[in-house]
């Protein structure tokens, strides 16, 4: 459970926890609009907007953003346009709506170029990076998070400064970029530090002490594990001092954050670590009770209270955590599934612990079920990116099209400016001077030689548009491959585990005596071994089992295809004896049957022709 935490939520955290100016806190509030003239409007508007995107009010978010690029274009102010509809973006990549996101940012680029400020250009390039970060593109990320910083270096924004740096830091964590972490995550509270939002200020705190975390884990040093929990106490101490400008949601995360740092990095004895993780815990629990999406927030505050209460051997309380974060995270309308299956696997793990097989099949049953949803929630979230992709890189060539088209056009526009010159003076001279007739003629012949240019550069174009196509036509497959080779892997596991719950139905019908902790152990050892066999099927080509049926003349069954994908990975038999829960005898005797199904001689070595198709 305890992976339900740190991990996920510093990350959710992301660049969705946003921050607004404490500056104009005071000014929050809607009846100062009507103290306001038109031009000032759309400033206190887009503040407005801020404040209900980091409470996760989308709905309110969107109205106040959209009214404040009305009033904004009407008053020709396009800088303040430019940052309304960078909003917009934020919301839009918060939910979602890749359509929509693509849209917008577009129309935020158009406006920023039109502002021509270097202020509108960063907010412009920042929502551009927002954009590419939500569909996964991080060399674009990077490239416009960089052009950003370079228009700041024109007009400094400490504000903005921060929010790119942030997004560099987040982009950073995926890769596990250490250096860049700390780098980007310093950058971030370096500018923080010269406003007064301190909703900023806290979000890169806490992006300092993950960098802190990952120092901790590459160095083993107990100045950065102490490090993790000093810059969470600074998030703290500011949402004390100033609670109306602190986001709820950033102070419970960091209350989150301090008790998985004292669950991980202190002993099950030290009770002074104990009582600060469950006070944090509960913290968290009581902060995020009755907010707007803070049910992940306390699904992982009550599955550390649940890892406390296992310890202390109190499985009434252990159950009750676990069913009660189950409860909250199946209330979502659009539950995350990540965390639901993490809760529904910790609780299929307690009931089998204890004994209870029918609850612990039930709740295995739920992380299956869940699982499917998350691939196919992922699934339709990848064919939504690729097709905002496609469309952008289309959208992308087309202008590269029109901008070299308008180019030659500007050249045959001088050219033909330049050949309506000279038929003028061949015609006034064409009696005068041969050498002007000529001199027609070589200017016609140039033309002549310009258009045959432009028509094998027009077929150049389709020829590349042929092979991009192409190649998307192969990512396509590549990625169809991949999907293959994680359900099949899957498959895999999710048999094996079926077979176990089988095996123990069985024993426990015929009333033999059953050693629980013997058969959780020997478990927990297949399952190291399975996890590495896993990981090295799902780099087994797709067509190797086409190709062995196909050789087989179908005649192999489901277990002679695992047992030749265990071959063909070089297990030994004991091994696969181990992983199929049969005797090494059987596995021998499948070995000798599947030689006979696939036409090999008595000289021939089953495993170098597997190993030798792979």
């Amino acid at each position: 459970m305890k992976h339900l935490v740190f991990k996920n939520i510093v990350l959710f955290i992301g660049i969705l926890t946003a921050c607004y100016t404490a500056q104009a806190q005071s000014l929050l509030d809607s009846t100062a609009l009507d103290n306001l003239s038109e031009k000032d409007k759309p400033t206190l508007l887009t503040q407005l907007a801020e404040r209900y995107r980091i409470n996760a009010n989308y709905k309110a978010a969107i109205i106040k953003a959209q009214h404040s690029v009305s009033l904004a274009i009407k008053t020709k102010n396009f800088t303040e346009a430019t940052k309304a509809y960078a909003m917009l973006v934020n919301v839009y990549a918060n939910t979602k709506q890749f359509a929509l996101l693509k849209k917008t940012s577009d129309t935020t680029l158009s406006i920023g170029q039109k502002a021509q400020q270097p202020i509108a250009l960063a907010y412009a390039y920042y929502a551009q990076a927002l954009f590419y970060n939500a569909i996964d593109n991080n060399e674009q990320v990077t490239k416009y998070c960089q052009m950003g910083l370079k228009m700041l270096d024109k007009k400094y924004d400490p504000y903005l400064a921060a929010k790119i740096y942030y997004l560099l830091y987040a982009l950073n964590t995926r890769w596990n970029d250490v250096k860049s972490v700390n780098r980007y995550a310093q950058k971030a509270l370096e500018s923080a530090l010269k406003t007064t939002d301190y909703n900023l200020l806290s979000n890169c705190y806490i992006a300092l002490s993950v960098a802190a975390d990952y120092n901790f884990i590459a160095t083993k040093r107990e100045l950065y594990r102490d490090s993790i929990i000093y810059y969470l106490n600074k998030v703290q101490d500011l949402y004390k001092q100033y609670p109306q400008y602190v986001a709820r949601k950033t102070y419970a995360l960091s209350c989150v954050n301090s008790a998985d740092f004292y669950l991980r990095y202190f002993s099950d004895t030290d009770e002074a670590a104990k009582a600060n993780a469950i006070r944090y815990a509960s913290t968290a629990n009581k902060v995020m009770t009755g907010m707007l999406n803070g049910e992940e927030i306390r699904a992982s505050s009550l599955g550390i209270l649940s890892e406390y209460a296992k310890r202390d051997k109190n499985l009434v309380m252990t159950e009750g955590y676990l069913q009660e974060s189950y409860s909250i995270m199946k209330s979502q309308q659009s539950p995350y599934y990540y965390t639901l299956i993490n809760i529904v696997t910790a609780l299929a793990t307690f009931y089998e612990q204890n004994g209870n097989y029918v609850k612990a099949l039930e709740f295995q049953k739920k992380a299956t079920e869940y699982n499917n949803k998350l691939f196919d929630q992922k699934q339709a979230l990848n064919a939504q990116k690729l097709e905002v992709q496609y469309e952008t890189e289309k959208k992308n060539n087309e202008v590269k099209l029109l901008k070299q088209s308008e180019k030659y056009a500007q050249q045959q526009k001088y050219l033909y400016f330049g050949i309506t010159i000279a038929s003028i003076l061949g015609l006034i001279f064409m009696f005068r001077s041969y050498h002007f007739r000529l001199r027609y003629s070589l200017q016609r012949e140039k033309q002549l030689h310009l258009e045959k240019q432009d028509a094998e550069l027009q077929m150049k174009f389709e020829k590349e548009e042929q092979a991009r196509l192409k190649a998307e036509q192969l990512l396509l497959e590549s990625q169809q491959q991949q999907l293959q080779k994680e359900v099949m892997a899957n498959q895999l596991q999710l048999e094996h585990k079926k077979e176990m719950l089988f095996q123990i139905k069985e024993k426990l019908s015929d009333n033999h005596q059953l050693n629980i902790n013997k058969i959780w152990n020997e478990e927990l050892l297949l399952d190291n071994d399975f996890e590495e066999a896993k990981f090295q099927i799902q780099q087994v080509h797709p067509e190797f089992f086409s190709q062995l049926n196909q050789r087989a003349q179908q005649k192999l069954t489901s277990l002679d295809l695992k047992l030749c994908a265990y071959l063909h990975l070089k297990m030994d038999t004991k091994k696969i004896a181990q992983l199929m829960h049969i005797e090494a005898k059987s596995v021998r005797m499948s070995r000798y049957r599947i030689k006979q199904k696939l036409g090999l001689g008595k000289d021939e070595d089953l495993k170098l022709f597997l190993q030798d198709m792979g």
